[in-house]
């Protein structure tokens, strides 16, 4: 049963599906209660502007919640924001921090709980507004400057909202598309994406799933649906190692295969997630293109393809007892397709692989607003014809920058969900949940600043919007040995998106890492390196670059720099930056770390708290979105 608060939350917020005579006007308009774009408007809202969203299906939280893909896929070290937030509440309501179900993934849950919790979250928002079971239909223009959009229901009806800032948070860049900014879709090619390993240029996307909600009944239960138009038994053989199979067999038999997306259960019920991509419910369609309210029938197909799986796991697989959970979603069934892919934006700047898989061979990580660990993964065993072979590089755990969610010449608009500025290839693993949701969440936090600030969303501070995504506890680095608990986590965090002091990453299964080690001790040449690469600066040459640094060696490094940029930034010198130091011993002592003297040799973690602490030099940076340093 879903609690009392669902169905009151529900029944309030169905009213907003109303039509609408009059135009809405708000400040922040949010096109899709998805996974990115309700982490964008609840923290828009949270900043206290009006906002308004509007959604296609009854449901908020997109793949999280109305596609039914509720095993989660990376980031389960890196505890970060709105997606660390979401886990608290789940295991609120599970009353459990274990949501390892699943073998899949360390994060299983009822669809219908991420849906409660995203409701009762905007219930909580007297600024926000959701209007429900309207498509986008078109982007209101003046000259290249978003404005509005224009939605339309199955009945005909017209809903039309006016916004300052307007995030586009659809699956497929719906809004971005209709606003005339240019984007790619499908594979690329090297002179595109800027890769060497691009597979070569075609308009093939990923499968998309039309996933379910699948409920054990029980011995002698008989739940066997109707045999699905275009049924083909064929087309799920190999799908276990205990189904036909006429290529070769699947290694795992179908108990475990169910295990794979199992879910934790609030009533302790067996219930599954069917997102199988061996030979399951994985398909091909590309409707890309169509209007938003036309893909539904288009859609049907994919539909049916996933009756045709829990029909062969009924009949072939001998499982009558395993049928649709009517309890989640629409009666077991997706609301809405699983997309893995749709249009990619060609943004400010376009995040690839290769800044993904040696971040510090570039800037682009400076201007890190969310932080992703998934392997590269891409979906394509249900193409009917020949893709272009994708390499699944190694690659350690990222970053996105910011201006990958920032279209190269319409204003006033911001992008999340998977249609950001990535490569094809990238997109295999920028896609995931919480990946996604936190880039909605810093989506929110631009359009907000922007318009806190009154400047366009092209002009705002990459270092204003990290600021504000620290303060909500915020990964900008994808460092998995200083949780967001550690009472240094921001000064490593700050420290560590100027480049001062590198992490070290490592590709590790499905779960990549990035090591800040912050209790090795700092070398002399990290120190000098990480501030030389900001601003012009020349330091002793008597010291041995692989010497471990002293705080006295710290701080006359710290003096250099703040004197280097008191020198070149007019806002410095007007604010009489100084190089004198004082750090009183509580305050090392409420970051929890030990009071140094002048001789001790200091870890990367102290480092970072010191440097945090007195170069006030970096007050006076800041990065472009590229990454280069400027004085302000």
């Amino acid at each position: 049963m879903r609690s009392l608060l669902f169905i009151v939350i529900a029944a309030f917020l169905a009213t907003s599906s109303k039509a609408q005579d009059k135009p809405v006007y708000t400040d922040v308009l949010v096109v899709g209660g998805t996974t990115g774009g309700i982490a964008a408007a609840l923290q828009t809202a949270k900043m206290g502007l009006n906002t308004v969203v509007v959604e296609q299906t009854p449901w908020l939280g997109g793949m999280l919640s109305a596609a039914a893909v509720s095993c989660t896929d990376g980031n389960h070290e890196l505890r970060s924001g709105i997606w660390e937030s979401f886990r608290q509440a789940l295991y609120k309501h599970y009353k459990s921090t274990n949501l390892f179900t699943g073998w899949v993934s360390e994060t299983c849950f009822e669809p219908h709980v991420a849906d409660s919790i995203f409701k009762a979250w905007v219930q909580a928002q007297p600024n926000m507004q959701v209007y429900y079971h309207w498509y986008f239909d078109k982007a209101i223009m003046n000259g290249n400057t978003i404005t509005g959009a224009v939605f339309e229901n199955v009945r005909g009806q017209k809903l039309t909202v006016y916004a300052k800032r307007v995030i586009d948070a659809t699956d497929l860049g719906d809004v971005y598309a209709g606003a005339g900014a240019a984007y790619d879709l499908g594979t690329e090619d090297s002179t595109q994406s800027g890769e060497k390993i691009a597979p070569g240029k075609s308009d093939i996307i990923q499968d998309l799933t039309w996933a379910a909600v699948l409920k054990d009944y029980g011995k002698g239960a008989n739940k066997t649906i109707a045999m699905p138009a275009g049924y083909n038994a064929l087309a799920y053989y190999c799908s276990t190692a205990d189904a036909p199979c006429n290529a070769k067999p699947y290694s795992l038999g179908t108990q475990k295969v169910l295990e794979y997306g199992r879910v934790k259960t609030t009533d302790g019920s067996l219930k599954y997630m069917l997102n199988w991509p061996a030979f399951g419910n994985d398909y091909y369609i590309n409707v890309v293109e169509k209007k938003p309210i036309e893909r539904e029938a288009q859609y049907n197909a994919a539909k049916n393809f996933t009756l045709g799986f829990i029909y062969f796991l009924q009949t072939e697989l001998k499982q009558p007892n395993i049928g649709l959970a009517t309890d989640e979603v629409n009666e077991g069934m997706a609301f809405m397709p699983y997309n893995r892919e749709g249009r990619r934006l060609k943004g400010k700047v376009r995040l690839n692989i290769d800044h993904i898989a040696t971040p510090f061979n570039y800037n682009l990580y400076r201007t890190g607003i969310s932080v992703g660990d998934y392997p590269v993964d891409h979906h394509h065993a249900r193409y009917n014809g020949k893709v272009p072979p994708i390499p699944f590089p190694s690659v350690p755990s990222f970053n996105i920058p910011l201006g990958a969610l920032i279209p190269e010449n319409t204003q006033g608009l911001v992008v999340c969900e998977k249609g950001i500025s990535v490569s094809n290839i990238a997109n295999g693993t920028t896609r995931l949940q919480p990946v996604v949701l936190l880039t909605g969440q810093a989506a929110g936090m631009l359009a907000a600043v922007s318009l806190q600030q009154n400047i366009p969303v092209q002009d705002v501070s990459v270092t204003a919007v990290q600021k504000g995504l620290l303060q909500e506890k915020v990964y900008l680095m994808p460092y998995a040995d200083v949780k967001h608990t550690d009472k240094a986590f921001e000064a490593v965090q700050w420290v560590g998106s100027w480049g001062i002091i590198k992490g070290i990453g490592k590709s590790v299964g499905w779960a990549n890492k990035t090591y800040f080690k912050p209790d090795s001790l700092v070398t002399y040449s990290e120190i000098t390196t990480g501030l030389g690469a900001l601003v012009p600066l020349k330091f002793s040459d008597k010291i041995k670059s692989n010497d471990p640094v002293t705080t006295a060696q710290l701080f006359e490094m710290i003096a250099r720099f703040n004197k280097t940029v008191a020198k070149n930034s007019k806002a410095a010198k007007a604010a009489k930056l100084s190089d004198c130091f004082l750090i009183a011993d509580q305050t090392y002592i409420n970051a929890g770390l030990a009071v140094p003297n002048m001789t001790k040799t200091l870890t990367r973690k102290e480092a970072s708290f010191i440097l945090f602490s007195l170069a006030k030099g970096l007050d006076y940076l800041d990065k472009d979105l590229s990454g280069a340093t400027f004085f302000k």
